[in-house]
């Protein structure tokens, strides 16, 4: 089973999107120095300007992400390992894939500030989603299993 099985159910779905708006929460409060603050920065203006809109994007997003990360944890799954170690072990191929989802809407987005604000801040993603990734795991292997 995979996080895409799990986000059939509604109910589960909403759990999983109640965990991934606290993931963000707590990773954009861990980041430190001046790109934290910038990610900071970001992340206080889209909540300020649309309340809402982080928890809209993680309604619309999560089918994707679940799809691009699947294969990743099926992989394990196959080796006879944790979802939390294989994702933590293919951290590198995770962001790519998340962030593979994240580029594709950004180039369509329809919110000026949503877009400019991602584009300032995709240079440095790939390490913010990296370091994203125990949480992301434990996440993941909390509805997983």
């Amino acid at each position: 089973m995979g996080l895409r099985d799990v986000l059939e159910d509604d109910a589960r779905k909403g759990a999983v999107v109640a965990d991934c708006l606290q993931l963000i929460s707590a990773e954009v409060g861990d980041k430190k120095g001046m790109g934290g603050m910038a990610i900071k920065a970001g992340y206080k203006t889209v909540n300020g300007i649309k309340p809402g809109f982080i928890e809209g994007v993680v309604h619309v997003l999560l089918p994707e992400f679940a799809a691009a990360v699947d294969p990743i944890v099926e992989e394990g799954q196959a080796k006879g390992v944790s979802v939390a170690d294989q994702l933590n072990a293919e951290k590198s191929r995770v962001a790519d894939a998340l962030l593979a989802v994240t580029d594709r809407k950004a180039e369509t987005a329809k919110t000026k500030i949503a877009k400019s604000t991602y584009q300032r801040l995709r240079g440095t993603a790939k390490k913010h989603v990296e370091a994203a990734v125990p949480r992301l795991a434990a996440l993941v292997a909390k509805h997983v299993g």
